[in-house]
């Protein structure tokens, strides 16, 4: 006979295993034996969170939001959550607010390492959207407030990567490749995540590709300790990014497209968001590819597949901020397949 866990943590593991396998009844289901246990822990309600961003549910996560506010340890990570939502539907004005909030709740908790994380991922998000400048700055900021971390490290070195600081970013991945020798998560994901960044920084899409050869299948599906969320699956998009940068649009479309499948694993994750627009281009450049080599029925269906998914990236950003560069990107790209 299997005993029920008696700890948050074994709870949290099976209904997190549950999310991230896409069985998201039966993710609620452990929870709630959980609380039938008078077992409450912050790490559930994260989870219940997650499950009510999946579902769309905007009562329950505004439920769970409630659960934060009335909990003060706790509430960095709700406002780090909502920041998370917010700008996974572009508002990113919106989110930086709710980073400066979870930032000062962190640290008024004696949280620092978890406030340094909430703005090494908002570096990301801002070098992802096309704001360089205030990922660099948000990136810094991370390091100032936990120098030791190294969550925060690595977050923040992907940061740089992505925001085309190359030569901070390559210290940082210097340091943490042979700091964490025997770390095997560091070594088979973060690490090749961050070269094949900057060798796209480089030009160098080839570069970046054999980099993330080394990157694990596995282990880039495991979760990520450190964050709230599962895992943002960094390794797939860069590998999405880079098979655009080399002109296989085929081959890009599968790694967003395995984001895409995976929201059990990335929740509310920048990434999630953009994947949407990577499968968009990726389909836009297998018409134009297509076109170029005399195949007008596929340039056609690859059109039609890069209208759609062009569509549902400008849907999720409907009301997101109007001076946003990624925005103003893909509403450009949307009207030449048209």
């Amino acid at each position: 006979m299997v005993r029920a866990p008696t700890r948050a943590d074994g709870y949290l593991n099976l209904a997190n295993y549950e999310i991230g396998m896409q069985r998201f009844d039966e993710a609620r289901q452990i929870i709630q034996q959980a609380q039938a246990r008078n077992i409450e822990d912050v790490i559930l309600h994260n989870s219940l969170y997650a499950l009510a961003f999946l579902a769309s549910d905007s009562a329950g996560m505004a439920q769970q939001q409630k659960w934060y506010a009335g909990n003060a340890d706790y509430q960095n990570f709700g406002l780090a959550l909502q920041s998370d939502s917010e700008a996974y539907g572009g508002h990113l004005g919106k989110a930086r607010e709710l980073t400066r909030q979870a930032v000062e709740s962190a640290v008024k908790s004696d949280g620092k390492e978890n406030a340094a994380i909430y703005l090494a991922i908002a570096a990301q998000r801002e070098a992802a959207f096309g704001n360089p400048a205030e990922a660099r700055q948000r990136g810094a900021e991370a390091l100032r407030l936990a120098p030791a971390s190294q969550g925060a490290e690595v977050e923040a070195a992907l940061a740089f990567a992505l925001a085309g600081d190359s030569g901070r970013a390559e210290s940082l991945e210097s340091d943490l490749k042979h700091r964490y020798p025997l770390d095997t998560q560091m070594q088979a994901v973060w690490v090749p995540a961050i070269e094949g960044q900057l060798s796209l920084n480089r030009k160098r899409a080839p570069e970046a590709l054999a980099a993330l050869q080394s990157a694990s299948a596995a282990l880039e599906m495991g979760m990520i300790q450190f964050g709230i969320n599962g895992s943002c699956l960094y390794p797939a998009y860069v590998r999405g990014e880079a098979y655009l940068a080399d002109g296989k649009g085929d081959a890009a479309a599968a790694e967003f497209q395995k984001i895409l499948d995976h929201g059990g694993l990335v929740w509310n994750c920048w990434t999630g968001a953009l994947a949407r627009l990577g499968v968009a281009r990726a389909n836009a450049l297998q018409s134009r590819t297509s076109q170029g080599q005399g195949q007008g029925a596929d340039a056609d269906a690859a059109r039609v597949r890069a209208r759609t998914a062009y569509k549902e990236f400008l849907a999720l950003w409907k009301d997101a901020d109007s001076d946003g560069p990624i925005l103003k990107e893909a509403t450009a790209e949307y009207g030449k397949v048209q």
